[in-house]
């Protein structure tokens, strides 16, 4: 990991994760993945921290190998419609809706492990504007940690993605942008433990202008 008091980078398109990144859904998501966990007698603190960025079936897969695939996608169907319907304590991430304004004019996308209808719920509940583009669980058989979704999401741009920079948070999302030969910008004090090229502590210091981004010193 870098850590310089400003940097500038030159950007072909930029690449948003959702949850952690753009948009604060922590209460939503401890609430229903704890409730899904204590009825499977794990331990939450666990399965929030494998789940983070990560689509949950693959999640509940890990923790429960002996459980038919068929239980867990059932269970995930249900989790992703709470999620959906639930949106009470989901708020913007500081700085995201004047980030989102300033990249008008530059290719970029939203790659997120939810599905298309949670993102638009999650990012109307929070006071933001979907990316017209948005790859989804919906559009890639891989989630995060796979570089899947980063890699599609730059084609569809028409931009290479060793030209993008990756904004992200999870330990899962920030190994995907570094596979996809992305620059990574770590989202959070806490993305600093998963090797991501710079930290910011949330998006009032990342501006855009045309085709570079550039991070602003912050008093950290």
């Amino acid at each position: 990991m870098v850590m310089i008091p400003a940097v500038t980078i030159p950007v072909s398109g930029v690449l948003l994760d959702m949850d952690g990144t753009l948009v604060d859904s922590d209460a939503v998501v401890e609430r229903l993945m704890g409730r899904w966990a204590s009825a499977h007698g794990l331990d939450v603190a666990t399965v929030l921290g494998l789940s983070h960025g990560r689509q949950g079936h693959e999640v509940m897969a890990e923790l429960l190998p002996e459980r038919p695939a068929a239980d867990n996608l059932a269970d995930n169907a249900e989790l992703l419609a709470a999620e959906t319907a639930e949106t009470d304590g989901i708020v913007a991430i500081p700085g995201a809706a004047r980030l989102l304004a300033a990249l008008a004019d530059t290719p970029h996308a939203l790659v997120t492990s939810a599905t298309l209808p949670l993102a638009h719920a999650r990012m109307q509940a929070a006071g933001l504007v979907l990316p017209d583009v948005a790859v989804t669980a919906d559009d890639v058989t891989e989630s995060k940690p796979s570089p899947r979704g980063f890699l599609r999401a730059a084609e569809i741009l028409g931009v290479d993605p060793t030209q993008c920079v990756v904004l992200e948070d999870s330990r899962a999302g920030i190994a995907a942008g570094l596979a996809a030969g992305a620059t990574v910008v770590g989202v959070g004090e806490a993305s600093a433990d998963h090797g991501p090229d710079y930290v910011v502590a949330d998006l009032t210091s990342v501006n855009i202008d045309g085709e570079s981004l550039r991070i602003r010193p912050t008093d950290r």
